[in-house]
């Protein structure tokens, strides 16, 4: 790094290190962000992409190394980072629910304050999410809680970009479109390359490849704690990107057409309260539920669980598991161990006369770390130790080691690696030919022509069935958008 650069830079680490006992977080990181550029951050999940931002962010102080500001030495500290402009919007959002979208204004601008504060913060507020996320019919004097996860995930990142004394000089978004559909990650990204544009930062960290490409000017690619590659995004590609990263994306075939709809479904659902077409599911069949987020593709999921999981009584009810899409708030158990958190959906199967026998929950434990790989030295340690992405890994070996028929996810690949998707998905495959039935939310157009047949919701109720060679992205389009005026 040179001496300029490095005076340039809004923020510039310089050899940072960082470890957690025997692991090395970070190995010598150099990573230097200039004005008016944004900054692709890429690796696999537990590659030190969090662990640099928590630096970058003040959250964390590095062993070594030092982290700069407009090349200054101003200390260290998330108060330091802030006032020399640095915001971020992290994977794990950090709303608090039990107050409106104006009191986490409030929170997250302290200087908002005074006679006035909740007019002026509405104010601010609602203009940033109407430059950012055009007709998003969110209500800002709602509580938090109340918002959908795409919502709230609309709100923090809207919230971050939003100036009430001093503008943001650089923003951090840790998967910002995770929980997004098609059109709203587009409003975003267009609103970053146009922040940008006007002399703001970004890092970007996704692990959406193609966002990645299309918006930021240079990627920086990390992989087991170090910087691995560092140049402009126009000297990758998907496969060139992915191989920097240390893995290969194997082409997913969708084998349309391979699973037998004939014959007496495991659900079948007359429409939803009247409208739109019935739902219908068929043992190994891989559905996909689509259209625009917040239409009832989660409230679909509920009401499934509710229906087949009802049997109050120990050790009935199995016959369905669910994966969560927001895991801090409904998935993760954050006090237990990895291994508590995954063995609790197999106790049946570890346990002996009744009690939980250590050998063979410690077994399961290690033979899921094995198969999904969860980037863990010991499953004993706590779930919060993971990167989000291994947290998400837990959830889907959770439901994969139980015996349900039916499993129901809920976006579950959010912030996962794109070589650790490919392994999932390659395993559900294999779960799905041994009879096996997944019903899938996924806000990833990739993800959803990997399904057999995939339901268009819209409205709250079932618009279209697509299935085999029908399943594009236009398709789903339409059929979202069928009847809406222009």
């Amino acid at each position: 790094m040179t001496d300029a650069a490095e005076h340039m830079a809004v923020v510039a680490a310089e050899g940072v290190k960082v470890h957690f006992g025997a692991v090395k977080a970070l190995d010598g990181v150099d990573l230097a962000i200039a004005p008016g550029e944004c900054v692709g951050l890429v690796g696999h999940n537990g590659a030190g992409k969090s662990t640099i931002v928590n630096v970058i962010n003040g959250g964390l102080s590095p062993h070594e190394g030092a982290v700069r500001y407009a090349g200054r030495d101003a200390g260290a500290g998330i108060s330091v980072a802030r006032a020399n402009g640095v915001r971020c919007v992290f994977q794990e959002l950090s709303l608090c629910p039990n107050l409106t979208v104006v009191e986490n204004t409030r929170v997250m601008h302290p200087e908002l304050k005074g006679f006035g504060w909740r007019g002026r913060a509405l104010t601010i507020i609602r203009a940033k999410l109407d430059e950012i996320f055009r007709g998003h019919h969110i209500d800002c004097t709602a509580a938090v809680g109340d918002l959908s996860i795409a919502e709230r995930q609309m709100v923090e990142i809207s919230i971050t970009f939003a100036t009430v004394h001093d503008a943001p000089r650089l923003v951090i978004l840790d998967e910002p479109t995770s929980s997004l559909d098609a059109g709203l990650a587009k409003q975003l990204m267009d609103y970053v390359r146009k922040f940008v544009a006007s002399g703001g930062s970004v890092l970007l960290i996704s692990h959406i490849l193609g966002e990645v490409l299309s918006t930021t000017n240079r990627i920086v690619v990390m992989k087991d704690g170090k910087v691995v590659a560092s140049r402009p995004a126009s000297g990758f590609d998907i496969p060139s990107l992915v191989q920097a990263m240390g893995n290969v994306v194997k082409e997913q075939a969708r084998q349309a057409g391979a699973v037998q709809t004939s014959g007496k479904p495991l659900v079948d659902l007359p429409a939803i309260r009247g409208r739109g077409l019935p739902f219908r599911a068929y043992k190994g069949e891989v559905i996909g539920l689509a259209g625009l987020a917040g239409h009832g593709q989660t409230d679909m999921l509920l009401s499934l669980y509710r229906t087949l999981s009802s049997d109050w009584f120990p050790g009935r009810g199995r016959d369905v598991a669910f994966v969560a899409g927001d895991r801090s708030l409904n998935g993760t158990f954050p006090l237990w161990s990895i291994l508590r958190n995954l063995s609790i959906s197999a106790l049946g199967s570890s346990s002996s006369n009744g009690f939980v026998t250590e050998d063979r929950e410690t077994v399961l434990g290690e033979d899921w770390k094995r198969k999904i790989e969860i980037r863990t030295p010991d499953m004993t340690n706590g779930i919060l130790s993971l990167s989000g992405g291994n947290q998400q890994k837990v959830l889907f070996a959770r439901a994969l080691a139980t015996r349900a028929a039916m499993v129901l996810m809920d976006d579950p690949m959010r912030g996962v690696d794109v070589g650790t998707k490919q392994e999932v998905y390659a395993m559900l495959r294999s779960e799905a030919a041994a009879g096996r039935t997944f019903i899938w939310y996924s806000t990833e157009m990739d993800e959803i022509r990997l399904c057999d047949r995939v339901y268009v919701f819209r409205n709250g109720a079932i618009a279209a069935e697509l299935a085999g060679d029908d399943i594009t992205e236009d398709k789903v389009l339409e059929a979202s958008f069928e009847g809406e005026a222009a």
